[in-house]
């Protein structure tokens, strides 16, 4: 078969969607992958074919005022934010979505891209397969990734309403753009004021979760064309090899604590930083400490803790004692993945979700959002990640059922029965 996929975000929301390529493309399918130019290497680096969308998520990402937005952890003011940058990026995702469909027999879409992709399908009569990270189908069971838990005296109704309501708190700023692609590009009427989701192109086909079903099982409501597959990993190329400064590190002591915000932009880099050491310090932990996205920097590191700007997650987190991180998705993943307890620092959307998930499961302590992150609390948790040895041995298990799990192989099964 001929598959395109387009996805957008930080590379913690592209990656996935890179792995599930590579499995279509390693069962023997043309695939064309759709993004901006920030993930050429990534997806070039797996095989796939690369076809480039005009606008850079790093650089949105990485503004002075998208900084200050991800500090405070306000969503609705981030997705304002996001509505004035849309544009263009529809407009770029349109244009390379256009001439990557040409052919095709099927469109893969999901977060940040449904809308451009129902576009594409209605323009080129293509079936779209919709595929997540994170629960967005209606279901009673649970509400949707944006909201707390409700009270149980509310009953169930309000979970599955919450859904709705958090689809159109995700549509409503990104509609105008989403409107100008469909009329600029594409010559197709504008976006339905509710959006793309009771869309013809999407009735009767699959709906792809790739995550576990270790860590959220499928909802008790869903339809026999929602599928948890298990999560979408990719492991660096087999002739891949850590930078000696890395492999030294570990080698000289006892099993680090990583900590890393991902894209996650810091307004205070520097106090971030002294912050994490101070906490480090205090627990007596030595530390492998990812500077990403965010920017932490410190100029004079104690010999107890190493500075990289990148490394593969499913490479380090194995040999590393706990991870601390934002909560994304990708990141939550590859921590429950490893084995290894996980400190979730959630900023914004579905972060502080996954966090609560994980503590939820019992493999990581409390959640602790961004703006109530001090050293002290930040030391607290590192000490029962480290030590807690219930919780470690809970990682460990949730860990071997997760590397059981096949999600990419479950997945292009699911989407090569439509052909």
């Amino acid at each position: 078969m001929r598959i395109a996929i387009i996805a957008s975000g930080s590379r913690g929301d592209v990656e996935p969607y890179v792995a599930l390529g590579k499995g279509l493309a390693d069962a023997g399918d043309s695939v064309r992958f759709v993004t901006q130019r920030d993930f050429e290497a990534l997806v070039t680096s797996q095989g796939v074919e690369f076809w480039p969308a005009e606008g850079s998520v790093r650089d949105i990402a990485q503004s002075q005022e998208m900084r200050d937005l991800l500090e405070r952890g306000n969503f609705l003011a981030i997705m304002s934010r996001m509505g004035r940058e849309a544009r263009n990026a529809s407009l770029g995702m349109a244009t390379a979505g256009l001439a990557a469909c040409q052919g095709v027999d099927i469109l893969v879409a999901g977060l940040g891209t449904l809308g451009v992709g129902l576009g594409l399908a209605e323009k080129l009569r293509l079936p779209v397969v919709q595929a997540y990270y994170v629960p967005f189908t209606p279901t009673r069971d649970y509400p949707f990734a944006l909201f707390p838990k409700l009270p149980r005296w509310l009953g169930r109704a309000p979970n599955r309403l919450s859904f709705h309501l958090g689809r159109q708190i995700m549509w409503q700023p990104l509609r105008a753009a989403d409107s100008a692609a469909r009329r600029e590009v594409l010559g197709l009427p504008p976006a339905p004021f509710w959006g793309p989701y009771a869309a013809p192109a999407l009735r009767g086909l699959p709906i792809l979760y790739g995550y576990s079903p270790l860590v959220i099982p499928p909802a008790s409501d869903w339809g026999p064309n929602v599928h948890v597959t298990g999560y979408w990993f990719l492991d660096p190329p087999a002739d891949w090899t850590p930078p000696a400064e890395v492999t030294e590190f570990l080698q000289a002591g006892p099993p680090p604590v990583y900590v890393g915000f991902g894209s996650m932009a810091n307004r205070r880099p520097e106090e971030t930083a002294d912050l994490v050491l101070e906490a480090l310090r205090r627990t007596g932990q030595r530390g492998i400490v990812l500077a990403g996205w965010g920017g932490i920097k410190k100029a004079d590191l104690p010999d107890s803790v190493l500075m990289l700007d990148s490394i593969p997650h499913s490479w380090l987190f194995p040999r590393v004692a706990a991870v601390a991180h934002h909560g994304g998705a990708g990141t939550t993943s590859a921590g429950l993945r490893a084995g290894v307890p996980s400190i979730v620092i959630p900023f914004f959307a579905d972060q502080p979700f996954w966090g609560q998930r994980v503590a939820d499961l019992g493999v990581g302590p409390a959640p602790i959002t961004r703006k109530a992150l001090t050293a002290d609390r930040l030391a607290s948790a590192i000490d029962a990640a480290v030590s807690n040895q219930a919780m470690r041995r809970r990682a460990a298990d949730l860990g071997a059922g997760i590397r059981a799990e096949n999600g990419v192989a479950h997945a292009v099964e699911v989407i090569r029965r439509i052909g």
